[in-house]
């Protein structure tokens, strides 16, 4: 299976819209942000003095002792005491319009493509199911185990082949993200996957 470099030129031809990636690279920073912003759960929290499980009782009398007078045991300087300006849960989620969505999804595509990072090949399919046959036509095809191959659909045994490669992805057209075209050192189109990207980056 021989594998093209894709270029700007043959991208165009494919009738993909890609943006000049200087004019949209903020946009870019934005989405991935994003995106990573929207993964995080936001769950993290401490207890505050009025919520530690502690008795309340008072340290040591109100005078006499020469130390500064506390109210309870549940203060934050005290061992097992509640936890000042700790974490609490929180949205960490940001939203990001479409336009701009697909501006950076775009952006990101025309950047690896003129980095002669993007290779076109006419399909992809491991027909045995093996991990060693997905591996092997991968460093054929792209020359690393990491890459991100992108097509319209998989077959079952594709996908079978690949699950256990972690460098590797399979994403379809509809689903890859403007994250995973930065993240992989090669990304592999099949013919089935450019119509699906030329409606994704159409204005």
């Amino acid at each position: 299976m021989s594998a093209n470099v894709l270029t700007i030129k043959a991208a165009k031809a494919a009738k993909l819209e890609l943006p000049e990636e200087q004019a949209a690279s903020h946009v870019v920073h934005d989405v991935v942000v994003a995106m990573r912003a929207n993964r995080r759960s936001g769950t993290a929290n401490t207890k505050t003095r009025g919520e530690v499980a502690e008795s309340g009782r008072k340290p040591f009398r109100q005078k006499g002792t020469g130390n500064a007078r506390q109210g309870g045991n549940a203060s934050p300087i005290n061992r097992g005491g509640g936890v000042v300006f700790g974490p609490r849960p929180r949205d960490y989620s940001k939203h990001v319009n479409r336009k701009t969505k697909r501006l950076a999804f775009a952006s990101a595509l025309s950047d690896r493509i003129s980095s002669g990072d993007v290779l076109s090949v006419d399909d992809l399919k491991i027909d045995d199911g093996k991990t060693k046959s997905f591996v092997s036509r991968i460093k054929e095809i792209a020359g690393t185990q990491k890459a991100l191959i992108v097509s319209s659909s998989f077959t079952d045994k594709t996908y079978l082949a690949a699950r256990n490669v972690a460098e590797s992805k399979l994403s379809t057209a509809l689903d890859v993200n403007t994250e995973e075209v930065l993240a992989y050192d090669k990304i592999v189109l099949t013919e089935s996957a450019m119509a699906t990207l030329s409606r994704r980056t159409a204005g």
